[in-house]
């Protein structure tokens, strides 16, 4: 599979920011600090973030980032494609020619999993992942305290 950790960082640095935004925008120095992201890697992800609508901006004291819309309606996929990642699992990148410019035999069966790859990925949102108690757990850790005294259980209508 192609993910590289630019999807894998997109997808951390969305879901944290949709765990810290109860109190406002979040900066990406924030974000860099807890997921341990380098600040100009995060930087570029962000500006391809923005122009797929999916975070906006505040500047200003206090300024940072905010998720564009409600956590139900941003798929994980969607994320991974909007920093121009594929989830490809074929050796020709889907193109079909994988075998001297010709299909190889297994072709369609790498197809058909990264499709199913896909799927799963995209019916996956980032409401879904806060709702996880494993991942209210980790996200109570790197606050400094524990998931009863430091994080809000998010529900459909928050």
């Amino acid at each position: 599979m192609r993910l590289t950790t630019k999807g894998r960082y997109a997808v951390t640095a969305m879901l944290d920011l949709a765990i810290n935004a109860e109190n406002g925008p979040v900066s990406l120095a924030e974000i860099s600090k807890r997921q341990e992201i380098s600040l100009s890697y995060l930087e570029q992800l962000f500006a391809r973030l923005r122009r797929n609508d999916l975070v906006s901006s505040v500047r200003g004291p206090g300024g940072g980032y905010r998720l564009q819309g409600d956590p139900a309606g941003i798929s994980i996929a969607k994320i991974i494609d909007s920093v121009n990642e594929s989830i490809d699992v074929t050796r020709c990148e889907g193109r079909g020619d994988c075998q001297h410019g010709n299909t190889c035999l297994t072709h369609h069966l790498w197809c058909d999993l990264s499709d199913a790859l896909y799927s799963f990925l995209d019916n996956i949102t980032i409401r879904d992942l806060l709702n996880r108690r494993d991942i209210q757990e980790v996200a109570a850790r790197q606050r400094g305290g524990t998931l009863n005294d430091s994080l809000i259980f998010f529900s459909e209508g928050a």
